[in-house]
């Protein structure tokens, strides 16, 4: 019985026309190359999921992280890696954003992509952050570098130092940066995305257990192929739902919910 839903989700996904190659190159609890570069100090690498492909330099990599330390409500290297790509991370909402407009997650889920020989502009992008707490299939999807006029997002190179990113202060410096760095990372909480604050995102209540699906693909040449992925699940609380792990890579290929472009620029770490 297992092995024929996977079977079907097989089935599905390659009538989506999505490809299987870069799943199938996940490597777990990596280094980034070649450094954290987003933040204000303090974050160390590790603990990514990350898909590289050797002909062309491109590697992307996920990762979750406690974001909000209880007793400090300071950022941590608590990443909680299973070593499969999931990640367990606390429920609950920290210190300070407890309230009827704040729906902080404790963690936030860390992104990069290096893009080896060419520079970050050369190419499109997805990310799908799910909303469901369950097996979820409501994706919240969007070009993550070509979205908006500006994110800020921290871009280097194969030579920037740990924590070293520059951050465009304005829409014209960010589309430089795009076309001078091959390096770009930044740090998110769901928190940034929930309804009436990202045009089609979904409810989010960070006290509650679940399951939440996130990929990253980088997208290039004619029509459009996935030239990498990255995929993991973070597994929030405990309890018979938090527990029960979905096949990561799999479920997120599934009901993908298009959403309009935009961002709220919102703190991060």
């Amino acid at each position: 019985m297992q092995a024929n839903k996977y079977f079907q989700l097989a089935a599905l996904c390659a009538a989506l026309g999505t490809s299987a190659i870069a799943n199938a190159a996940l490597v777990h609890n990596q280094n980034v190359t070649n450094a954290v570069i987003f933040g204000t100090g303090g974050q160390v690498n590790g603990g990514f999921t990350t898909n590289t492909v050797a002909t062309t330099g491109i590697q992307v990599g996920l990762r979750a992280r406690e974001r909000h330390d209880l007793a400090t409500n300071s950022p941590t290297n608590g990443f909680g890696s299973n070593g499969n790509g999931t990640f367990n991370q606390n429920a609950g909402e920290p210190p300070g954003f407890v309230g009827a407009n704040d729906n902080r997650a404790r963690w936030n889920f860390d992104w990069s992509i290096n893009t080896g020989s060419l520079n970050v502009g050369a190419y499109t992008y997805r990310l799908g952050i799910d909303f469901d707490a369950g097996f979820g299939t409501n994706f919240l999807t969007f070009d993550l570098i070509n979205g908006q006029s500006l994110f800020d997002h921290s871009f280097g190179n194969s030579t920037t130092a740990m924590s070293s990113g520059v951050e465009a202060g304005n829409a014209a410096a960010y589309s430089v940066l795009t076309q001078t760095s091959t390096l770009v990372q930044n740090s998110w909480n769901m928190d940034f995305f929930e309804a009436g604050t990202f045009p089609g995102s979904f409810p989010f209540d960070p006290t509650a257990n679940g399951n939440y699906s996130i990929f990253l693909e980088v997208i290039g040449g004619q029509p459009g192929g996935v030239l990498a992925r990255s995929d993991i699940t973070v597994i929030v609380g405990t309890g018979a739902t938090a527990n029960a792990v979905p096949e990561p890579g799999t479920l997120a290929l599934v009901g993908l919910a298009l959403a309009g472009l935009g961002f709220a620029r919102r703190r991060r770490a």
